[in-house]
């Protein structure tokens, strides 16, 4: 189907205490057994520790955000006088800049340089701001690559958020390996003709809008011009977690391709499966398997393609929790 083996394993950042590096402020680490175990084998990790990186030492005094929780400032614990915020974001812009082959980034939740929300910013009373904030690192180096599917290593723990990330990581490489081949009208379409499917689980609406985008595509324009368009609002729109709902809109269309090769036992069992996920009683990769046992025996080339059918290595067995 879609993921090949034979495709270089995608790179993600992450940070460097997840993988077991011992680079926090108390000496330790936040070894993720889901990273370590479960992702390890598919992904090639690019470990970054921005405290470490721009001069503090291990052990050191612990950092914590403090003030405007839009723009929090990053001081020591036991030495406010100093702020870390400027170094802290300009590591995170020039991260940004020089992690160009990446295809995603895991960042270590609750961190004043690396949370992705909800981060403590204390206020002058020693309370904690109600909202919460954004690590100092990880906002400057997102603002940068705003297109890049990025998660707390916290939230991967659910089934459908780590689901979602990681197909978002293989559309990514899988756009990467698009440019490097060289970016033409005709390579766009086909593109997006792969990913429909998982647009349309993902995100009805914007399924519909790129649709749009890409079929008042005239002769003279430019794909340089409208592929990076394109790709942002792809990104975005995957962004969206797919539902048990939008998931069988996908499996009926999917299974409306079948309707004059199947026998009326195969439609009904086929039927009832759906219906089976769609209560919750089994999960996506049992109608996805009968799906693709057909499209082995009834080959449809349109189908073949589609990145919903995987988006990622089925070794993974993501679908089997959602």
């Amino acid at each position: 189907m879609h993921v090949s083996s034979a495709q270089p394993k995608p790179r993600i950042a992450i940070s460097a205490c997840l993988i077991g590096q011992s680079v926090r402020y108390n000496g330790g680490h936040k070894a993720s057994e889901l990273c370590r175990q479960q992702l390890q084998a598919h992904f090639d990790w690019q470990p970054v520790c921005p405290e470490v990186a721009i001069g503090l030492g291990i052990p050191r005094d612990p950092i914590r955000l403090v003030g405007d929780p839009a723009q929090p400032s990053v001081v020591a614990t036991r030495n406010p006088g100093t702020d870390f915020s400027g170094p802290l974001r300009q590591y995170g812009e020039q991260m940004a800049d020089h992690l160009g082959d990446i295809c995603g980034y895991i960042f270590m939740q609750k961190s004043p340089s690396c949370g992705l929300e909800r981060v403590k910013v204390y206020q002058d009373n020693g309370h904690p701001a109600p909202q919460g904030g954004t690590g100092a690192y990880a906002a400057a180096f997102c603002a940068r690559r705003p297109d890049l599917p990025v998660e707390e290593e916290g939230r991967l723990h659910d089934p459908v958020l780590r689901e979602n990330f990681i197909s978002r990581v293989y559309a990514y490489a899988d756009w990467q390996r698009l440019l490097a081949d060289g970016l033409s009208r005709g390579a766009l379409v086909r593109f997006h003709s792969r990913y429909k499917y998982l647009l349309m689980a993902n995100n009805p609406q914007a399924y519909r809008e790129l649709g749009r985008l890409l079929g008042s595509l005239r002769r003279e324009d430019d794909p340089q011009e409208v592929g990076p368009r394109y790709f942002s609002q792809l990104m975005q729109a995957l962004r969206r977690c797919a539902s048990r709902g939008t998931h069988c809109n996908v499996l009926q269309h999917l299974s409306g391709y079948f309707k004059d090769a199947l026998t009326p036992q195969d439609k009904a069992e086929l039927q009832t499966l759906i219906g089976q996920y769609q209560q919750g009683e089994v999960p996506l990769v049992v109608p996805l398997t009968l799906l693709k046992h057909h499209l082995r025996n009834h080959p449809d080339p349109y189908l073949q393609q589609q990145a919903y059918l995987q988006p990622h290595p089925e070794s993974l067995g993501l679908r089997n929790a959602v």
